[in-house]
């Protein structure tokens, strides 16, 4: 039988809700072939008119590209990914117990799945990026928190309750700094955009330097590391320290083919990778290190668009065949 062709491939819609703005865009494969403006997640009168907005853009793109056959959508929370529930969303009020998934399908009338952002970005990665092909793969993304999606024999591992891969929770330290729920030393209070920022503006005054917040972003701190600019070649040997500390505990536990690091301070590419690989190095055992890939996401701030479209496509098959 002959195969479809990219071009003849299906297209999906992948929806990545972010903290401040949501991104539509219309896949075919790994290729975006369409978008919309995003919208701002604030200034609507409620839940219900923020959907509106989407299934209005959604409406759009299908008046533009009617061969559309599902939709996909990545949240940045808790979710109940079999019955596509919005358990919550961080940093975006009023989303708590939204039965998403029924809503979009009632106004839509295409079939809809619901998944965590970070699980989305580890798919995208794994189904069409870094690690395609690869039947275990460990995804981390950093930015303003840290996100963490699992591929384990070929499969998105969800977990009992859909929450598995919340590699930003790892405690690093027992006794660090207090995470959001109660787990001391968890690594996003370690390693996100702001505690960089905080890190390094330490260190700089405790030398003697003056810097403003502000001054220190993760991409400002890249710069002045490729200028040799000590304090900030230090910061991050720290940051490498930290990560390293929990993808070595991971490797210990699931010894994956693959780590991709993604999300925006993965952009600082080498002065973070470079102390990262020698620190994961000199705490793994070679059986381990010796075919461990650690991989820069392919996609940037398109891998949730990308992999939610994929298992939006990949869920519509399962229900065809159920």
């Amino acid at each position: 039988m002959r195969q479809p062709s990219e071009a003849e491939s299906p297209l999906a819609i992948g929806l990545d809700f972010g903290g401040t703005s949501i991104k539509i865009g219309v896949c075919r494969g790994p290729e975006m072939v369409g978008r919309s403006e995003p919208i701002p997640t604030s200034g609507h009168e409620s839940v219900e008119a923020l959907i509106d907005v989407m299934v209005r853009k959604i409406t759009q793109l299908r008046g533009d590209f009617p061969a559309i056959c599902a939709i996909g959508a990545g949240v940045p929370g808790f979710v109940n990914h079999a019955e596509g529930f919005i358990h919550q969303l961080t940093n975006v009020p009023g989303w708590r117990q939204i039965p998403f998934r029924d809503i979009l399908e009632a106004k839509t009338g295409l079939p809809v799945s619901v998944e965590n952002d970070a699980n989305a970005m580890a798919y995208a990665e794994w189904k069409h990026g870094a690690a395609r092909g690869l039947p275990h793969v460990v995804c981390v993304t950093l930015g303003t928190g840290v996100g963490g999606g699992l591929i384990l024999n070929g499969e998105l591992f969800r977990g009992s309750t859909y929450g598995a891969g919340e590699i930003g929770q790892m405690s690093i330290d027992g006794r660090g700094t207090p995470g959001n729920y109660g787990n001391f030393g968890a690594l996003e209070k370690y390693v996100g955009n702001q505690q960089i920022e905080e890190h390094a503006l330490g260190l700089y005054t405790r030398a003697g330097k003056i810097r403003k917040p502000g001054d220190c972003s993760p991409h400002q701190l890249a710069e002045a590391a490729a200028q040799n600019d000590p304090i900030a070649l230090q910061v991050w040997t720290d940051v490498a320290e930290w990560l390293g500390t929990a993808l070595s505990s991971i490797v210990w536990l699931l010894n994956p083919d693959a780590i991709v690091v993604g999300g925006g301070v993965s952009k600082a590419g080498e002065l973070l990778f470079g102390p990262l690989s020698r620190r994961m190095q000199s705490t793994l055992n070679p059986v381990f290190w010796e075919r461990l890939r650690l991989l820069p996401a392919r996609f940037g701030n398109e891998a949730g668009i990308i992999g939610c479209a994929a298992l939006a496509l990949q869920e519509g098959r399962e229900r065809r065949h159920a």
